[in-house]
């Protein structure tokens, strides 16, 4: 039974989700992830070509800090990502699909992990635009020496690499299978094709990208070294190493960019 207290919580929560502001908000943030994985995709051809730089978050924020009125950008980047944060934190208390506990439960904690992913980009954001940016990969090779450290932190580690491994396949399904056009609105004609290409391609892409980062992770605990942790930049990096690895790199780089337009098609189409 819900108490009166449950109640005005729940029609708060629903007023929330329904204000105009927070969908604006949440649509900004689809934006931002757009630009920052197009970015990350740009960095990845670059290294796929021969060239340098830190193919991550941080250093698609950081190449933003650094161009013309990017601190600005950093900042509308910033308020869209937390945004895109409290959007999901609504969803998972307020849109629970499935006809079981347990699948109502398993999509809260998915809607709950998007909103925590949203959150600390919108932090590592902030931080660029308040100009003091740190290295992705040192955070995750740091965060992962502490884990190993840990009781049981062998083990811990080896499971959080196998969640993010799974996580990447679940990307390359919906890329492959066109789940994700249950997240936008998909436009007609042309658009609505280029949209759903967008789609298949950057999926598949982002999946590969985290399966290598999810190994890695794997192979750290295993050897006890979190300096083979790394982070997104060492996942791109790593697909060099495998057969024709640079003509991998290449078509995952493009990918990156596929899904970041499609992150501007969901902002410009959401079905919120």
């Amino acid at each position: 039974m819900n108490t009166p207290s449950g109640t005005q919580a729940k029609q708060a929560a629903d007023d929330a989700q329904d204000s105009t502001a927070v969908r604006t908000l949440a649509r900004f943030g689809y934006a931002a992830n757009g630009l920052v994985h197009i970015l990350i995709g740009v960095i990845a051809l670059q290294v796929a070509r021969g060239g340098g730089g830190s193919a991550d978050q941080s250093g698609a924020l950081g190449a933003l800090s650094s161009s013309p009125g990017g601190t600005v950008v950093l900042w509308v980047c910033t308020v869209g990502l937390f945004g895109l944060a409290l959007w999901g934190i609504l969803e998972a208390f307020l849109v629970v699909k499935g006809d079981t506990e347990l699948k109502k439960w398993g999509s809260r904690l998915k809607e709950a992990a998007k909103a925590v992913v949203y959150a600390a980009l919108g932090v590592t954001a902030l931080r660029f635009a308040m100009g003091d940016g740190s290295s992705s990969s040192e955070s995750s090779k740091s965060a992962s020496a502490q884990l190993l450290s840990a009781p049981g932190g062998v083990v811990l580690l080896v499971l959080v690499g196998v969640i993010v491994l799974a996580v990447g396949g679940v990307f390359v399904y919906r890329g492959v299978s066109k789940k994700f056009l249950e997240n936008v609105a998909e436009p007609g004609g042309t658009a609505g094709t280029v949209v759903t290409w967008l789609g298949i391609v950057g999926y598949t892409a982002k999946g590969i990208v985290l399966g290598a980062l999810g190994v890695l992770l794997i192979v750290a605990a295993v050897k006890h070294d979190p300096e083979q942790a790394g982070g997104l930049d060492e996942a791109l990096k790593s697909l060099t190493e495998l057969p024709f690895g640079v003509f991998l790199l290449g078509f995952v780089a493009i990918g990156l960019v596929a899904y970041g337009v499609f992150c501007f098609a969901r902002a410009r189409w959401p079905r919120l």
